[in-house]
């Protein structure tokens, strides 16, 4: 069932449903509704947050298991922040159609079925054969993100807003993929090093999102009523390896300097791509367009994008404040043992 290819606009003030909302995302997307004078709605197992703000109306429930706490609401628009398998989304909507005229999805910019060259919202999504698998991985992840998006548009039709995040970074970031380098930096000038090991070239492209870019380019594009898919991401060709690595070493006030080790030697010596050197994709000639997908059409309807220094500076922050215990990096970084030896290589390779 889709809805009518001529909706009216949203009210300026919106009843929103938010799914998810207790972690990164729709953390921010809560904050930004309710900043913009929206009411709001979260629905989730609580397993994230029992305390909500003032004015947030908690639903608890399992999307995969019951959905009940739905029924009978109506809301100006829902927000899936948190779908993953399409069956998910096909009972989302199953639920929500003709109750709820409008469904924004937060998809990822990994739904493309290639990175060798850049994409626009055009190109061919990633597809699998076992569509009806419930394991989500390196290698499901974005094609069942696409299956959701088929489900939010076969729901929804012209009801449907796809937004296509690039890596999301900033302040409550739970992954450390972004702020292990803002908190690689401080540590190194803490310690009073001379160097931080830092991977491939200063030119290196590099491109993700803040979340607070996120949250308010999806909240108006949501008002202006605007459908379809858009790559939310920094302006492809804007942001380096090196002009990160800077802006770290100034939030950290840092005096080391980058140690850069070609993608090749790091390889050679195990040192893997993406997690333990965060951000970095090595030389793998598939994801070579990986961070250089096309935002255009996500500029045209208004994307705003915060200056770098501003997102490294304020993730430092964050981070800074978290509890000590909090503050490692199980998943991402090198440990400095490791990252010592790989230094002392590198220099022997120079001298």
């Amino acid at each position: 069932m889709s809805m009518s290819p001529t909706l009216p606009l949203p009210p300026a003030s919106m009843h929103l449903l938010i799914i998810g909302g207790g972690r990164f995302v729709g953390r921010h997307l809560v904050q930004a509704a309710l900043a913009a004078g929206h009411r709001v709605t979260v629905f989730n197992r609580g397993q994230t947050s029992d305390v909500w703000p003032d004015g947030v109306e908690h639903l608890r429930g399992d999307r995969r298991l019951d959905l009940s706490a739905l029924h009978g609401r109506s809301w100006d628009a829902v927000i899936d922040c948190c779908g993953y398998l399409p069956s998910e989304v096909a009972a989302l909507g199953a639920a929500l159609v003709g109750h709820v005229p409008r469904c924004v999805f937060i998809s990822s910019i990994s739904v493309y079925g290639s990175f060798v060259v850049p994409n626009t919202e055009d190109s061919p999504l990633g597809t699998i054969d076992d569509v009806d698998t419930t394991v989500v991985d390196g290698r499901t992840y974005g094609p069942l993100k696409a299956l959701c998006e088929a489900e939010v548009q076969r729901a929804w039709g012209q009801g449907a807003l796809i937004i296509r995040p690039g890596l999301v970074v900033g302040p409550d970031d739970p992954t450390g993929r972004f702020t292990w380098w803002p908190a690689r930096w401080a540590r190194a000038a803490a310690a009073s090093e001379p160097h931080v090991l830092t991977p491939g070239t200063p030119d290196d492209p590099l491109q993700f999102i803040d979340v607070r870019d996120l949250a308010a380019f999806t909240l108006a594009a949501l008002a202006r009523g605007e459908q379809g898919a858009f790559n939310v991401c920094t302006d492809p060709g804007s942001l380096t390896s090196g002009a990160l690595q800077a802006a770290c070493a100034e939030a950290a006030s840092a005096s080391a300097t980058p140690a850069w080790a070609p993608s090749a030697w790091l390889e050679a010596r195990d040192v893997g791509a993406w997690m333990a050197m965060p951000l970095w994709l090595g030389t793998d000639a598939a994801m070579a367009a990986f961070m250089g997908s096309h935002n255009q059409r996500a500029r045209a309807a208004g994307l705003q994008i915060r200056p770098l220094v501003q997102t490294v500076a304020d993730t430092l922050a964050w981070w800074r404040a978290l509890p000590a215990e909090k503050q490692a990096f199980p998943q991402t970084g090198l440990a400095p043992e490791r990252e010592a030896e790989l230094l002392a290589a590198l220099s022997e390779t120079r001298d």
